[in-house]
């Protein structure tokens, strides 16, 4: 199967790097050519055991279709490209090439838990201070098409389960409150909230998963479930939020 996948532009990395590279030089994108050879570098040799598939092709895959959408701006691609390499590889923040406004996305899409807080609480307090810089909120989206549109038959059940009710109840109402915080980017965050609700609805069905429609935030019963922080007994309540300030730990968020 890796082989018949290797055989395809849109999973073959020497093909990708090739392509972005050359489009990148043309257009002088300066953060992103420091930033393509820099990841390139980092993660030689490493694969996903899911796929079987270099670490590099998914930044590659999603900088690819951010152009192809005509999303051109340097440091958003630039985040793209780094998006998982501190996490993913060891490097810091510090070791990255690239201008503060790229590390500062790269910064909001990589997730530290504090101390005190539980797994929910990180989950939710990620997605909220993405909201502080637009590119990392694209990337996101962008980063939870491509996995959604591929987990299937390559993630377990679970975490399948656990992506689209994370989708539905965080990074969807993300995307909509965006719109207010940046309307220059309105008709990007459309069509990339109709490209993620298309896939995640469909996998919600295979999956016999029941979504909320987009509600700010269900509360933290989901969650708490979902990372076995809670044993619930009997029947589990639906709790849901009208503002941030209702979640106990909301005054901290995006600070």
């Amino acid at each position: 199967m890796s082989r018949l996948v290797s055989n395809h532009l849109e999973y073959d990395e020497n093909k990708l790097y090739t392509r972005l590279l050359a489009q990148f030089e043309v257009l002088g994108m300066t953060e992103s050519i420091k930033a393509i050879t820099f990841a390139r570098k980092k993660h030689a040799g490493a694969i996903r055991e899911s796929s079987g598939q270099a670490y590099i092709v998914h930044p590659l895959q999603m900088a690819s279709i951010a152009i192809a959408m005509g999303l051109k701006d340097d440091n958003l691609i630039a985040v793209i490209i780094l998006h998982d390499i501190i996490e993913d590889t060891e490097t810091s923040l510090s070791d990255l090439p690239v201008n503060d406004q790229v590390k500062h996305g790269v910064k909001l899409m990589t997730t530290k838990q504090l101390d005190g807080e539980s797994k929910s609480q990180t989950k939710v307090r990620y997605f909220m201070e993405l909201k502080d810089d637009k590119n990392a909120i694209i990337c996101k989206a962008l980063d939870r098409f491509v996995n959604l549109a591929t987990m299937a038959g390559e993630f377990s059940t679970e975490k399948i389960k656990k992506n689209v009710i994370e989708t539905d109840q965080l990074l969807l109402p993300i995307l909509r409150e965006a719109k207010d915080l940046y309307p220059e980017l309105t008709p990007t965050l459309y069509l990339l909230r109709v490209m993620i609700r298309s896939v995640n609805e469909t996998l919600a069905n295979a999956y016999g998963v029941e979504l909320k429609g987009e509600q700010l935030y269900g509360g933290n019963a989901t969650y708490d479930l979902l990372f076995g922080e809670v044993s619930p007994s009997g029947k589990l309540a639906e709790t849901w939020v009208k503002e941030y300030a209702d979640i106990p730990f909301g005054d901290t968020f995006g600070k």
